[in-house]
């Protein structure tokens, strides 16, 4: 079995996850390609895509919110993602099963509550008309008084497949989190609970080389290992440097690790760092959770294709500063590099030249 480098490894996943270079693909295309984009904020997922696509236009995104080419939904790890619609359709049966797991942790708050009678009730409420948490909370502490309040409400959003409706999520607008059921707002059926193998190949193209653990750590599923082994015939397979079997589609692209990948500039909560069990692909080991503070996490840059500093931005009166805070000293040519990307990304997607880059002290 041949061994991957954790450069060899870092490089494949960059160019997967079209961080190498930037493509020509239409966001649609690209969604889809990287299985949805993380999007418990709502400015993330732009971000996301203007790291990956040339020419990217927030716009195009925010149209396909608007026509319902895509949505945004709890999926993977109980977070929500923005996915396509088709994706939104099969990704959200395919980890139910773990939604539901999700509701043993609250089972103490919930005695006496019959669940398949909330999921009725909130399904009526919310298909009548869009509905905010606050208001199906409310209308199920009427039948259940006694029952936790906040309990009551993720117990909806675990059984019920819930799409934050527009104006939620568009591009330089802003509403409240208003919630319809998946098939209402885009008038479909969900399928049935798909067979797992198809998303493992397709997080193998999004995010390989990758152990089960990893995509079980992605999806937030459990005994993928059975998956792994009826697809193992098709597959590749590696050792990474601590012996753990690296499974991958044999045309994907594997780039030589000594591959020059360009900085980039993440947003909070970027697939690219959540995606593994084991992140020192991207996360070398002495940065692990430096770029987050309990559950907020920061927008995250690139150097060399690995962590290297958290970034902020701050809008006064029309005028953007950028600052970087990296986590060591760089040398000049990366401080010039991100720089450059950033004053890039500050004029394309806030319209404006940034009034000032500054780098903080680096973070020891």
């Amino acid at each position: 079995m041949a061994l991957m480098s954790t450069r060899a490894l870092n490089r494949a996943t960059l160019d997967r996850q079209l961080l190498l270079r930037r493509e020509v693909m239409p966001a649609k295309d690209a969604v889809a390609h990287l299985l949805g984009l993380q999007a418990q904020n709502t400015k993330p997922p732009y971000y996301q895509l203007w790291s990956r696509l040339e020419g990217f236009d927030p716009q195009e995104l925010s149209g396909l919110l608007q026509t319902r080419e895509a949505v945004r939904i709890v999926t993977m790890r109980s977070t929500i993602h923005l996915h396509t619609a088709d994706d939104a359709l099969t990704l959200r049966p395919l980890v139910q099963a773990a939604r539901d797991r999700e509701l043993v942790a609250f089972r103490k708050d919930l005695v006496g509550v019959d669940l398949d009678r909330l999921a009725e009730l909130a399904r009526a409420l919310v298909e009548d008309q869009p509905r905010t948490m606050k208001e199906i909370r409310e209308e199920l502490l009427t039948r259940w008084p006694n029952a936790d309040p906040s309990a009551l409400s993720i117990a909806a959003r675990c059984r019920l497949p819930l799409v934050q409706v527009t104006p939620r999520g568009l591009w330089g607008r802003s509403g409240q989190v208003a919630l319809t059921t998946v098939e209402r707002w885009l008038d479909r059926k969900p399928e049935a609970v798909p067979a797992p193998d198809a998303t493992v190949l397709r997080y193998l193209r999004a995010f390989g080389p990758a152990s089960v653990m990893d995509m079980q750590k992605w999806a937030g599923l459990t005994r993928l290992g059975e998956v792994f082994e009826r697809l193992r015939p098709q597959l590749m397979t590696f050792q990474d440097a601590d012996g753990v079997e690296l499974f991958d589609l044999p045309e994907a692209s594997r780039p030589d690790q000594h591959t020059p990948a360009p900085p980039r500039f993440l947003p909070e909560y970027d697939n690219l760092l959540l995606a593994h069990a084991d992140r020192t692909r991207v996360i070398p080991a002495e940065y692990r959770g430096r770029n987050g503070r309990g559950n907020q996490a920061f927008g995250s840059f690139l150097v060399d294709g690995f962590l290297a500093g958290i970034w902020r931005q701050k809008e006064y009166r029309g005028a953007v500063t950028l600052q970087i805070d990296p986590f060591a000293r760089l040398g000049r040519a990366d401080r010039a590099a991100l720089v450059a990307e950033g004053e890039r990304m500050v004029r394309e997607m806030s319209g404006v030249a940034a009034r000032d880059v500054s780098f903080g002290a680096f973070l020891d």
